[in-house]
């Protein structure tokens, strides 16, 4: 309790000491302060839906992108970074090079020109799923993130994991999953001089730390019956989600929760969105949509990047 006290504390005096940077208002960029769309599973699959990172994009800015990423080194003089649903790589999969960062090349290049801050970051790249055990992809990943250093959201490394450092905020935010080869790769492995690139998802039991600063939950956790069972948006639903980001954020995180969708059971086969995430009507979704973004959610999945945009944007 004691140690859980004293890294809280430390979370609120960093808090606090980027609110005074700022003339007492609270960046854009902190738990709390805006809610994004989170464009969920934004990669092709098989070949098929490859304009998901196009029409993310197009729903505007700041936003989120989800990306899952497997290791293609069926080439082992080249292995490479690719995006995809998952199972072995076929081949002709995206590069996570070619697919995300150089499609935001010159969104992010003009942003760092000009300078204006307000918004940043402009893209928060989920990699939540890295589909792979082979520590040299995660090395790899490592590695490659280096190369965009100056692009990312980046906080220094410090002697105490608890000791949560600002973040030096730019137009790219990299978040990603726990777990042993993560800790190595994007933490234990950057030297004492180094600086954090890829930031993992915590626990609601416990603050957030230097390396673990959001936390990811499924909608079930709001709607214990899911999407496709539940029934009127209720009192007691709004309780479950205020006390869940109400927690999250007290914390120190970021919170996101996915799948937030309302179509016609076509759009399942059709457009490749899962079923057990359909809320069944554009009204049914919206109205979780708006609790969502009225409760504080900083990111809000969903398949629906366009009218899931236009209603977090309040339009």
């Amino acid at each position: 309790m004691v140690m859980e006290n004293r890294v809280s504390s430390r979370a609120f005096i960093a808090v606090v000491a980027m609110e005074i940077l700022v003339g007492g208002q609270s960046p854009a960029f902190l738990p709390g302060q805006r809610a994004l769309l989170d464009a969920h599973n934004c990669y092709p699959y098989e070949g098929r839906w490859a304009d998901r990172v196009d029409r993310a994009l197009s729903a505007g800015a700041p936003v989120g992108i989800e990306n899952d990423l497997i290791w293609d080194n069926s080439n082992p003089a080249a292995p490479r970074i690719v995006v995809a649903h998952g199972g072995r790589a076929r081949g002709d999969e995206p590069s996570l090079r070619d697919y995300f960062f150089e499609k935001v090349r010159p969104a992010v290049e003009q942003a760092l020109k000009q300078g204006n801050q307000n918004q940043w970051p402009l893209f928060t790249l989920n990699i939540n799923d890295l589909r792979s055990d082979d520590p040299a992809f995660f090395m790899a990943l490592g590695k490659f993130m280096g190369e965009y250093e100056s692009w990312l959201c980046t906080a220094p490394k410090t002697a105490d994991l608890g000791q949560v450092a600002p973040l030096d905020v730019k137009p790219v935010l990299v978040l990603t999953s726990d777990g042993a080869q993560q800790v190595k790769a994007f933490y234990e492995d950057v030297p004492m001089e180094g600086r954090l690139r890829l930031f993992a998802a915590g626990r609601p039991e416990r603050n957030a730390d230097n390396f673990r600063r959001w936390l990811n939950y499924p909608w079930k956790e709001v709607e214990p019956e899911g999407p496709r069972q539940a029934g009127d948006w209720s009192p007691a639903d709004a309780a479950r989600l205020k006390s869940l980001v109400d927690n999250a954020h007290k914390r120190g995180y970021w919170v996101r929760f996915y799948t937030l969708n309302g179509h016609p059971p076509t759009d399942i086969v059709l457009r490749g969105w899962t079923a057990s995430y359909n809320f069944g009507s554009l009204e049914a979704v919206t109205i979780r949509w708006r609790a969502a973004r009225d409760a504080g959610v900083d990111f809000i999945a969903s398949d629906q990047y366009e009218e899931g945009a236009k209603v977090l944007r309040g339009k």
